[in-house]
């Protein structure tokens, strides 16, 4: 049944728009996760340690998550279309930069140049589908937006180590670059131009502190608690740690560590989707988000456990733990934390039609700064503790997060 804000752009139009503008952020989970696979490479050539670089990486979530406040009030200010063609072009921009680095300066310009200009990827397709769909659809398609766009870490997984082991970790941008400039025109051709719908007439600086405004209100801050761990836990594992994992405790070749990773995206493609059906078909959005995070950390605490001479390991009586075991935890680490679409869903219930783009920015904006807070603070987990204690780290946070979500939204 198509609502009558569905028939605004017509349905099949606002689903080839939907998919052009679900596809760049696709690019962008493609181009943040890019180190992930290539850390080691890159710290050599630029002459310093994986750690440091590892550090660095997190200035494209620092800036990702900062740019949430303009990019939230151009939207609702200006409409999807505009802002999307203008960070599409600033990405294309931002990828050829980080091809041509040539040390750890060059290297974290792109990564805040990608940070700023990925940041609406994710918020544009959004916006659209919430300000056009009923409640109950955007639940399902803001599942399907995430899949879709998880198929960018995908392409980072065993593709991008074949690419890398082949031609250089440089290469992985040169190909983003040629991907982003298809999805610009993609874009170009496939979203309509619409006026922005109730289009806020105040100045830039009142709708950028609305963001914050919504982003601290009562209603929202038990879903900004969790979102802060939510994204983070998971590209922190899939975007930075899981390769030096598998690899250096797992003693696993580029490739190997790029199939299990595949299959640990996989589920992370697989999983929005399916809990975004799940909702819709069965609601309990607030039990479901709580049960699958906890289970989240509880997996991260198993894997870790399973490092040489850690509890599983020895329980088992082995000096490390089989890459099978990890591989299976990882599928269900991506599947328990696929649960991201309902807080999107829960966002946009509780704020109006004029502040969706802004409300959404804010929780947006947390995902990304809480991602760059746990990679910042894992390297340093990591360079004192090891990898395992990374892995506890995460769980921790998760849980805490889960506490102050289930405290903020009691009824």
């Amino acid at each position: 049944m198509v609502t009558k804000e569905e028939a605004g752009i017509g349905f099949r139009a606002l689903v080839l728009a939907l998919l052009a503008l679900a596809s760049g952020h696709m690019l962008s989970t493609l181009l943040r996760t890019i180190p992930a696979i290539s850390l080691d490479l890159m710290a050599s050539d630029f002459g310093t340690s994986p750690q440091a670089l590892a550090s660095l990486t997190s200035i494209y979530h620092f800036s990702f998550a900062a740019s949430q406040i303009p990019v939230g009030a151009a939207m609702d200010r200006f409409g999807v279309r505009p802002v999307s063609l203008s960070l599409l072009a600033g990405t294309v921009i931002g990828t050829l930069v980080s091809a041509l680095a040539t040390g750890p300066a060059s290297f974290v310009l792109g990564q805040l140049m990608l940070g700023v200009a990925t940041s609406g990827m994710l918020m544009c397709p959004m916006t659209l589908a919430a300000k056009q769909m009923s409640a109950a659809k955007f639940g399902l398609w803001s599942g399907l937006i995430l899949s879709i766009g998880n198929i960018g870490m995908l392409l980072s997984a065993s593709p991008l180590a074949f690419v890398v082991d082949q031609f250089g970790w440089r290469a992985g941008f040169w190909v983003s670059a040629g991907f982003g400039i298809v999805v610009l025109i993609a874009v170009f051709a496939l979203v309509p131009r619409q006026p922005a719908a109730h289009a806020d007439d105040s100045s830039p600086l009142h709708q950028m502190a609305e963001v914050l405004r919504l982003g601290m209100s009562r209603g929202l801050r038990g879903l900004i608690a969790l979102s802060l761990v939510s994204l983070g836990a998971s590209l922190t594992l899939r975007g930075l740690w899981g390769g030096p994992w598998l690899m250096d405790e797992k003693g696993l070749s580029r490739i190997e560590a790029g199939n299990v990773l595949g299959l640990f995206t996989l589920a992370m493609i697989v999983g929005p989707a399916c809990i975004g059906a799940f909702d819709r078909k069965f609601g309990h959005r607030r039990a479901m988000v709580a049960v699958t995070h906890a289970i989240a950390a509880l997996l991260l605490v198993l894997m870790a456990a399973g490092a040489p001479h850690f509890p599983v390991s020895n329980l088992f009586g082995v000096a490390v733990m089989p890459t099978q075991y990890d591989l299976v935890l990882l599928i269900l680490i991506g599947l328990a934390t696929s649960a991201q679409p309902l807080i999107y869903g829960m966002t946009r219930q509780l704020v109006a039609a004029q502040n969706t783009g802004k409300a959404l920015s804010s929780v947006n904006l947390a995902f990304f700064l809480g991602a760059a807070l746990l990679q910042s603070s894992t390297a340093g987990v990591a360079a004192l503790f090891g990898l395992p204690a990374v892995l506890l780290f995460i769980a921790g946070a998760l849980v805490i997060g889960t506490v102050l979500f289930l405290i903020y939204t009691r009824p």
